[in-house]
């Protein structure tokens, strides 16, 4: 069974590695790599998977590419 995350991105970050939750439910994530060439994208979700104890391969990016809002499927 998947479900959808929805985060919000803050590339480039001095906070990051960093994960935290809004009063709204959506998570906050900062990552150190900048939004060139899918890095921060792929941090996201590496970071994702770590958060919520799934491997890497069952988390997938499915909007929002360039936008700092992101969805993402966990399977």
């Amino acid at each position: 069974m998947s479900q959808q995350v929805v985060v919000t991105v803050k590339p480039k970050s001095s906070k990051g590695p960093l994960v935290g939750a809004g009063p709204d439910g959506t998570l906050t994530i900062y990552v150190r790599e900048p939004a060139t060439e899918g890095r921060a994208n792929k941090a996201v979700a590496e970071l994702l998977a770590s958060h919520l104890g799934v491997p890497k391969s069952k988390v997938a990016l499915i909007g929002g590419a360039t936008a700092r809002t992101k969805r993402y499927r966990v399977d």
